[in-house]
């Protein structure tokens, strides 16, 4: 289950000017080893084009295209019979020429031996990283973890995996998915998985200790964020929750209850599961306890507001301090501090929240 909050978040700048420096300090180290043979090769395009400007007196299209086609070895031919003084250029461009490519070479080589071409390939990533919103971080790919990437993959949620065993990131990348391998359990690495972007966070590291890390880490960093934890005890599910993980689940507990409604509820059990591979979600909308923000809906029914059917979203039930109403009529009145637990598509869904507008003080949603 995952909680949209209705106010803008602030995020927390701690590491936001560390990881500014970092990038620009990258740049510079992506960009400093061309510059030699960058420069080197302008000399020569330019002196060499002086030179022929100088000796033969040609406009500057013409000694630049003689350079060209004598640095780049292509040879079309003279642009016009060239003078002794001429020829001597030509040469020492040749020269110059021969010498920049061995520059270039001898570079590539030296880039390639000190790991330049996978800091730039890592570049790239951590761009793609800072450029993703909305998304999922999940920490640790086990048996757990894979699980779950492949449930948000099926609904096409953006996804980042933290890991740190090797072999479980090349699982992970091989399944299409983007993996940071590093240490879950360091701020660093949280805000470089695009913690101040997220929609939620899920710490699926086999060992509860890890969890808890990552969950005081996340929590600190952005206090908003949806924590969900995976606890191996009642013990370590309760020091979880003190350190504010929004949901702790236990693989065994979870299972058990799954094993136990599909003996006693598998129609229900049956139609989660048919949403979760479909575009429809259930979300439960809390309106406010604060009855100013429910002047336009207060004390009108279902019906008097049609939020049905101009939305096309359907109320399934509503609780209030009297119980659960399912399938309640269109003669219910709306109240403050009821929970609107309504069925539809995303499109639906938005509808529905924009015809009670500030009433609504907070969403969750069910199943996606």
């Amino acid at each position: 289950m995952k909680r949209r909050s209705f106010r803008p978040w602030d995020s927390d700048p701690r590491g936001t000017s560390g990881r500014r420096l970092r990038h620009r300090r990258s740049l510079l180290t992506i960009t400093a080893p061309w510059q030699g043979p960058v420069i080197a090769l302008m000399t020569v395009v330019l002196a060499g084009a002086c030179g022929y400007r100088l000796t033969e007196g040609w406009d500057w299209g013409d000694c630049f295209w003689m350079v060209l086609i004598t640095v780049s070895t292509i040879g079309y031919g003279e642009v016009q019979p060239l003078t002794p003084e001429g020829r001597l250029v030509t040469v020492l461009i040749v020269v110059g020429g021969v010498i920049v490519v061995q520059l270039i070479i001898q570079r590539v080589l030296g880039l390639t031996e000190s790991g330049y071409f996978r800091q730039l390939r890592e570049l790239r990533f951590q761009q793609r990283l800072q450029r993703m919103k909305h998304h999922v971080i999940l920490c640790g790919y086990g048996r757990i973890g894979q699980e779950i990437a492949a449930q948000l993959q099926r609904d096409q949620v953006p996804l980042v995996v933290i890991e740190t065993d090797p072999n479980r990131e090349a699982i992970a990348s091989s399944a299409g998915l983007q993996v940071l391998q590093a240490d879950a359990t360091v701020d660093e690495t949280l805000l470089d998985a695009g913690l101040e972007h997220c929609r939620s966070l899920v710490a699926a590291l086999p060992g509860d200790a890890a969890n808890l890390y990552v969950v005081l880490s996340a929590r600190g960093l952005k206090p908003d964020c949806r924590l969900i934890a995976r606890a191996n005890s009642d013990e370590a599910a309760a020091k979880l929750r003190l350190a504010g993980a929004s949901v702790v689940v236990s693989p065994y507990v979870a299972g058990g209850r799954v094993m136990a409604a599909s003996a006693l509820r598998p129609l229900a059990l049956n139609f989660m599961e048919l949403l979760a591979g479909s575009d429809y979600e259930i979300e439960e909308f809390q309106l406010s306890h604060d009855p100013r923000r429910l002047r336009r809906i207060q004390g009108l029914s279902l019906a008097e507001l049609e939020l049905g059917k101009r939305s096309g979203a359907l109320v399934l039930a509503i609780r209030d301090q009297h119980g659960l109403i399912a399938n309640p009529g269109g003669d219910t009145l709306l109240a403050p501090g009821q929970l609107l637990i309504v069925l539809g598509s995303q499109g639906q869904l938005s509808q529905f929240l924009a015809q009670l507008g500030d009433a609504v003080e907070g969403i969750e949603t069910m199943t996606s």
